[in-house]
């Protein structure tokens, strides 16, 4: 009778420490969801932040180090970006740099899935329409190890799959797989710019 006691109470003591596990975690989540939406981040950017980002990460990141992530911001509201050349532009050194791509998207077979360890991927579709892949490293199989030099790796997933437009950016941090810039029918251009923002542990 004794041991069935201890046992209870120890049932009981797990469940309340994952219980409030969850419900941290909630708080933070909704916490994310509110700052994201708040816009506080960056006033004055109309291009909205597509809901698949985790928002989580985001306001880690971004309060990590938030002179940096305002010099991106200040880049991608910048109207020049629309008739600036295809090139790499500085922003903040090695912290964050800016690269700007033109033409045709890729066929799906073309592109593969990666992710990236030392950067984050800010993509952003300046004119066109294409599609793109996301889904959870944690789910896929690598079919490329992770270069140094490329800072990715490759894999093998089931992602889903959304339409990036003018109109939203995205964010891929080092748990994100993608499949970027894959060709929409009746869509044969594309330019896009791509940030890359240093990773903070």
């Amino acid at each position: 009778m004794k041991i069935l006691k201890i046992v209870v109470l120890l049932i009981l003591f797990f469940t309340a420490i994952t219980t409030h596990a969850q419900t941290d975690s909630a708080v933070k989540v909704k916490a994310a969801g509110k700052w994201v939406k708040s816009h506080e981040w960056a006033k004055d950017l109309k291009i909205k932040p597509d809901p698949s980002i985790n928002s989580v990460e985001f306001m880690r990141q971004y309060e990590s180090d938030k002179a940096l992530w305002d010099k991106v911001f200040a880049f991608l509201e910048d109207d020049k970006i629309k008739t600036m050349a295809p090139g790499k532009y500085p922003i903040d050194g090695d912290n964050a740099y800016a690269m700007i791509s033109a033409g045709p998207p890729k066929k799906l077979e073309d592109v593969k899935w990666e992710s990236h360890r030392k950067y984050i991927d800010l993509q952003y579709v300046i004119s066109g329409k294409v599609r793109l892949g996301i889904a959870s490293v944690a789910k896929a199989t690598v079919t490329e190890p992770y270069s140094d030099s490329r800072d990715a790796a490759n894999y093998n997933v089931v992602g889903k799959y959304l339409i990036a437009t003018p109109k939203e950016f995205f964010l891929f941090f080092p748990q994100d797989a993608h499949r970027p810039d894959i060709k929409i029918a009746g869509t044969d251009s594309l330019k896009k710019l791509v940030i890359k923002i240093r990773y903070k542990e």
